[in-house]
C-alpha cells in the first residue's frame, strides 16, 4: 500500500520526488545561488542572532494585535537601503531576494519547462519590485533558502528581502520588518485521501504530524501541545523545507502535514492521492520580509504593493493559483490595504 501511494504521487506534474531531484540539480545554475553565497546585501551586518532558526519561532507576544498592520506607510522616496542597492555596479546591480525553488506555483522550476528560470506567484512579485526599484524586472539575484533560514538570511545581510510565502507574525516582528500583506491564507491539514484524519481535530490522535521548522505551522502545533490542545498522543516531526513534509507523507513516515492552506492546495495538485482535510483553523497573511532597519525599503515595497494590487496581482493569481485555489473570495483577491499603524 505504501509503495502504491509513493508511485501514485510520482505521476502527473512530474512527481515530488522528481521535482526534489531537479531542484537539487538546479542549485548548480548561476541564476540561483544558495543563501549562504558570498557577497553581503545592502545594509549587511550581524542581526540580533538567529531566533526562530532551528525549532520554530518563539511564542507570539500576547500584547501584539493585527501583526499584518504593523508596517510603515507607503513612500516612493529612496533612502540609504535603496541607494545602496542602486549603487551596485555591473552584474552586481541586482535586487538580492531569498525565495523558494520547490513550492509548486509559488516559487519553483517546472521540470517540463526547458527554461531554467524560476516562476510562480511569489516570483512575479519579485520581478515587479525589481522593475520599480531598478527599472528592470530581471535585475534580480535569487537565493534559495530553506524555511527555517529565512530570518537569519535577512538579519545577516545575505539578502535584501525574502519573498517566500512568509507569514507575518507577532513573534517575527521582533526580528524582521514586514511589508503590508499581499496574500491571505490559514493553516490546514493535508493527509492521504484514504486517511481517517478529518482535519485539525481529535482524528489526529496518535498521528505523526509534519511541519517545517521555523514555520507558523510548527509554532501553532508546539503551542497547542504545550497547552494540551493538540490531539492526544499526536507527535510532531520537523523538516527544513515544507516540501520535505509531502515527501515524508508519500513515504508513509508521517500521517499528516500541517501548513498554510495555499501551499497545501499546491501540494495536493502535485499528488492526487492526498487532499486538504477540514477548514482553515487560523487566519494568516504573507508579507515581504526585510531588515528591521530598512525602513525606506519597507515603505517602497508597500508603495509597490498598492499599485500591484490594482494592476498585476489578479493576473498573477489567475495564472498560477486559480487552478488550485479556485475563486474563494478569501484568497482570490488582494488583501484589503491596511490602515498603517506606523508612520515614523
Amino acid at each position: 500500500m505504501r509503495v502504491r501511494r509513493v508511485r501514485a504521487g510520482l505521476r502527473g506534474w512530474g512527481g515530488v520526488g522528481a521535482m526534489a531531484g531537479l531542484c537539487a540539480l538546479a542549485l548548480a545554475f548561476v541564476l540561483l545561488l544558495p543563501w549562504t553565497g558570498s557577497g553581503p546585501a545592502a545594509g549587511a551586518g550581524a542581526g540580533r542572532g538567529s531566533r526562530g532558526v532551528a525549532s520554530g519561532t518563539p511564542a507570539a507576544d500576547a500584547t501584539c494585535k493585527d501583526p499584518e498592520k504593523q508596517t510603515l506607510a507607503p513612500s516612493s522616496a529612496d533612502g540609504e537601503t535603496i541607494a545602496a542597492i542602486k549603487a551596485r555596479q555591473g552584474e552586481k546591480r541586482k535586487l538580492i531576494v531569498g525565495v523558494d525553488q520547490n513550492s509548486y506555483r509559488w516559487g519553483y522550476r517546472d521540470p517540463n519547462n526547458s527554461v531554467a528560470e524560476l516562476e510562480g506567484f511569489d516570483i512575479d512579485l519579485v520581478h515587479r519590485i525589481a522593475q520599480d526599484i531598478l527599472g528592470d524586472p530581471k535585475a534580480v539575484q535569487f537565493k534559495a533558502i530553506p524555511t527555517n533560514q529565512r530570518i537569519p538570511a535577512i538579519q545577516e545581510g545575505r539578502v535584501d528581502m525574502v519573498v517566500r510565502t512568509m507569514t507575518i507574525s507577532c513573534s517575527r516582528l521582533g526580528d524582521v520588518a514586514f511589508s503590508a500583506p499581499y496574500f491571505k491564507t490559514g493553516q490546514q491539514v493535508l493527509a492521504p485521501k484514504a486517511s481517517s484524519v478529518d482535519g485539525y481535530d481529535a482524528t489526529l490522535a496518535k498521528k505523526k504530524i509534519c511541519a517545517a521548522a521555523g514555520s507558523t505551522a510548527y509554532t501553532k502545533l508546539a503551542d497547542d501541545r504545550k497547552a494540551g490542545k493538540l490531539a492526544a498522543g499526536a507527535t510532531i516531526t520537523t523538516v527544513p523545507n515544507q516540501l520535505d513534509c509531502l515527501v515524508r507523507l508519500q513515504l508513509g513516515e508521517v500521517d499528516a502535514v500541517v501548513t498554510d492552506g495555499a501551499l497545501a492546495a499546491s501540494q495536493a495538485a502535485q499528488d492526487p492521492t492526498v487532499e486538504l482535510k477540514g477548514a482553515p483553523f487560523t487566519t494568516e497573511y504573507y508579507g515581504v520580509a526585510m531588515k528591521s532597519s530598512a525602513s525606506d525599503l519597507v515603505r517602497r515595497v508597500n508603495q509597490i504593493l498598492v499599485a500591484y494590487s490594482a494592476n498585476g496581482w489578479q493576473a498573477s493569481y489567475t495564472r498560477w493559483l486559480s487552478a488550485t485555489l479556485g475563486g474563494d473570495a478569501a484568497t482570490s483577491r488582494p488583501p484589503t490595504p491596511p490602515q498603517y499603524l506606523r508612520t515614523g
